[in-house]
């Protein structure tokens, strides 16, 4: 079948107003199966504009292109670490509780149930354990391997702003105090 907006109107009521059981009319009937787009397409189509991405200026007239899109672990525009394009993606961000971490992993079959979309798993162990989990996960499951390093620094990053300065008696400076003497 093809969809257009001229047709696809009357088609629809007419398929509705039709007396079957209600499982058989559904939209999918009119329209065809959908077929899932590739990760290239989306990403030509999205990589110039798209409401995730954060232009500065660097150095001199050189402009540096940044993303804030979810699942992307350096914050890049860039395909490899695009959230929006690549059907296997990496998310590591604070659980909110004390020092855990969250590891997040997207599915690969259930791509059209955003509620159902993510593989999450709460880590609250030391850092070597957290970095070890997460390198398994990513590289040594065959996941992503490409993304082992960035979701290790992310890890790292992520980690080092969950720490908590510790209170108490600041260091007396060691050094000499100047005493200036009478003029």
């Amino acid at each position: 079948y093809i969809y257009t907006k001229s047709v696809s109107f009357f088609f629809l009521q007419e398929l509705f107003q039709r007396k079957r059981p209600p499982e058989q009319n559904t939209i999918r009937e009119a329209v065809g199966v959908m077929a899932t787009v590739p990760g290239q397409l989306i990403w030509e189509i999205v990589k110039k504009n798209n409401s995730f991405l954060v232009k500065e200026f660097g150095n001199g007239t050189q402009s540096v292109q940044f993303s804030k899109e979810p699942n992307n672990l350096y914050n890049l525009n860039s395909y490899k670490h695009s959230g929006l394009a690549n059907k296997k993606t990496v998310t590591i961000q604070p659980a909110g509780k004390d020092q855990a971490v969250l590891l997040a992993t997207t599915k690969t079959k259930k791509q059209g149930k955003p509620a159902s979309l993510l593989n999450k798993s709460i880590m609250k162990k030391e850092f070597y354990r957290m970095a070890k989990a997460v390198s398994n996960q990513v590289a040594d499951n065959h996941y992503r391997p490409d993304l082992k390093k960035a979701a290790l620094a992310r890890l790292s990053a992520v980690n080092r702003s969950l720490k908590v300065s510790k209170s108490g008696a600041k260091k007396k400076n060691r050094q000499a105090f100047k005493i200036c003497g009478r003029k």
